[in-house]
């Protein structure tokens, strides 16, 4: 074999040995931050604080997107000390620092902790938790405008997920059913109640059972391009707010849904379990009762026979007894309302008592029925 031959038949071996290494590497590389942040003019931003990312997500990196290639791999032909570390700390249950990421909508960019995604993605994590900061685009196009509401809703209520609008300033209005349904329940309770927790009282015992009866109408197929949150608060702002007392949609939502939003939840709240997807939580939390003098034991004996009473405590002062109470509601009732109703209709009835303070509840657990 002649000199030439030789060179190119090693020149031949080496290019298909140096294609597969690529084919094995992958093509192109991560996302660059910098050029999405300049493409969607995202300046504004935000600390959405510690929480878990899908690894998915993640597609880009700030300052080293072009070590990496677009399956988040290094480029290079060896695997750095770094990442084995990383990699040996996962594998033997260390536990290792949050990443830091940049978000722009539902993209995620590394600032700190390429290495960490890498392996992440490398061991088939399906998420990581993450410092995040969040970057608004302020372009004023129609999917920003609905991301920036979005993200802002988001933002006031922890709600997410399934509540997707279409329509701008939908956002807004069901903002102000939550801050009406706090209101509610400050009128109930006699006591501030935290936006957030209201949302979360309004997103279970208000949007979801309208949403499960929109589900079961025949709108869903009338209006396909329509999601069912554009369906809630078409209908709730006629039913509710509008009160257009000639508008039908159909027999069903129409003999289903009251003319008023807490009308609407009391109407839940009679329904029996096998007619809503029900779920049983238990409820922790502590009374504090004052009684009077030298009734103690006798009210201690009767706090101790009520089947949610687990425990009482005797500590004289502006609070006589201490009793630790688990009681249980469905999916309709909020755990002030449970908790209420034991302190109107079982501790207030017993001869004696001056009066109760709720501290706030402690724990829930989640049963299915």
């Amino acid at each position: 074999m002649d000199t030439t031959s030789s060179k190119s038949m090693i020149a031949s071996v080496w290019n298909k040995i140096t294609t597969a290494w690529k084919n094995r590497r992958g093509k192109g590389e991560i996302k660059s931050f910098r050029e999405k942040q300049r493409s969607e003019e995202a300046v504004d931003r935000r600390d959405l604080g510690i929480k878990g990312v899908l690894v998915e997500k993640i597609v880009g990196s700030v300052g080293r997107y072009t070590d990496f290639d677009s399956q988040f791999r290094l480029k290079e032909d060896h695997e750095p000390y770094r990442l084995k570390r990383i990699k040996e700390a996962i594998n033997t249950g260390k536990p290792l620092p949050s990443v830091e990421l940049f978000k722009i909508k539902d993209e995620y960019y590394v600032l700190d902790g390429n290495h960490r995604v890498a392996a992440a993605k490398e061991f088939g994590h399906s998420s990581i938790d993450a410092h995040i900061i969040e970057y608004i685009p302020s372009k004023d196009t129609l999917e920003n405008i609905l991301y920036r509401e979005k993200t802002d809703f988001e933002w006031k209520t922890d709600l997410s997920g399934s509540i997707k609008l279409t329509e701008v300033g939908q956002y807004a209005y069901l903002m102000e059913q939550i801050l009406e349904h706090q209101h509610s329940m400050e009128e109930v309770t006699g006591e501030p109640v935290p936006i957030k927790n209201a949302a979360e009282d309004w997103y279970r015992t208000i949007y979801c059972p309208m949403v499960d009866i929109i589900k079961h109408s025949n709108l869903v197929k009338a209006f396909p391009k329509r999601t069912l949150t554009d369906l809630y608060a078409y209908i709730s702002y006629h039913q509710w707010k509008k009160g257009r007392k000639k508008r039908k949609y159909n027999v069903g939502i129409d003999l289903q849904i009251p003319k008023g939003m807490e009308r609407f939840r009391a109407k839940m709240m009679e329904k029996k379990e096998f007619e809503l997807p029900g779920m049983k939580r238990t409820t922790t939390a502590f009374l504090m009762i004052s009684v009077e003098t030298r009734r103690e034991k006798r009210i201690m004996e009767k706090l101790f026979a009520f089947k949610e009473v687990q425990e009482v405590h005797f500590v004289p002062g502006d609070f006589d007894i201490i009793i630790k109470i688990a009681v249980e509601r469905d999916l309709i009732a909020s755990d002030s309302e449970v908790i209420g109703d034991f302190i109107q209709n079982r501790v207030r009835r017993i001869p004696g008592v001056v009066k109760t303070k709720t501290i706030i509840p402690i724990s829930s657990k989640i049963k299915k029925n």
